[in-house]
């Protein structure tokens, strides 16, 4: 009787797919909160840490909301405002050679495609930083062994721009989606980088 007692008392576990989807819904909400954040331009390395650590909290069923995502985004943006002006430097070279590449350079088309890789994969590797991001965490050291993880774990890697190609989709057939996707390209970098932990 006092066993039967208890175990109504003791609060009900919640199901396999509850719980899936409210981290999939957390993922979507992260990705509005990441999309704001962003608006301050050179924001975008210090948002995606910030939302990916929000999201490893929720995943690990600890507390945490908007303040301790705000509180993230203030500690990460002291150092990432730099990261983020380097992403914007790398993307305008990129361009630039892109648009050298077009008006007829000789291997042009090369030197282009080249470009593009490298942005990816400088992508690939902030991504991968921002995932394992915590504060008091020094940016460069993120970078470099991000970079070194970008390189040896190449399945990881496309998984990660697996994610950043379904942002890219999403905002070309339905705009206002790719904001909530963002969360979801955090989350794939977090996973990805839990899986090469655990390898």
């Amino acid at each position: 009787m006092a066993q039967a007692r208890v175990k109504a008392r003791a609060p009900r576990k919640e199901s396999v797919f509850g719980e899936r989807f409210a981290v999939f819904a957390e993922c979507l909400l992260t990705g509005v909160w990441i999309a704001v954040a962003c608006l301050g331009v050179v924001t975008y390395p210090a948002a995606f840490a910030a939302g990916a650590r929000h999201l490893r909290r929720r995943t690990a069923h600890e507390g945490g909301g908007l303040r301790e995502f705000l509180a993230d985004l203030r500690a990460a943006a002291r150092g990432g405002w730099v990261v983020g002006i380097a992403g914007w430097a790398v993307a305008v070279a990129v361009w630039v050679d892109v648009l050298a590449a077009r008006a007829g350079i000789p291997a042009g088309p090369f030197v282009g495609a080249v470009g593009i890789f490298a942005l990816i994969g400088a992508a690939v590797a902030l991504l991968r930083a921002a995932a394992v991001w915590t504060p008091g965490a020094a940016w460069r050291a993120l970078l470099a062994d991000a970079g070194r993880r970008t390189v040896l774990d190449p399945a990881g890697s496309f998984l990660v721009v697996c994610g950043l190609a379904v942002v890219a989709l999403s905002a070309w057939f339905v705009p206002p989606l790719a904001v909530p996707v963002l969360g979801a390209v955090a989350a794939a970098a977090v996973a990805v980088e839990e899986r090469y932990r655990h390898r």
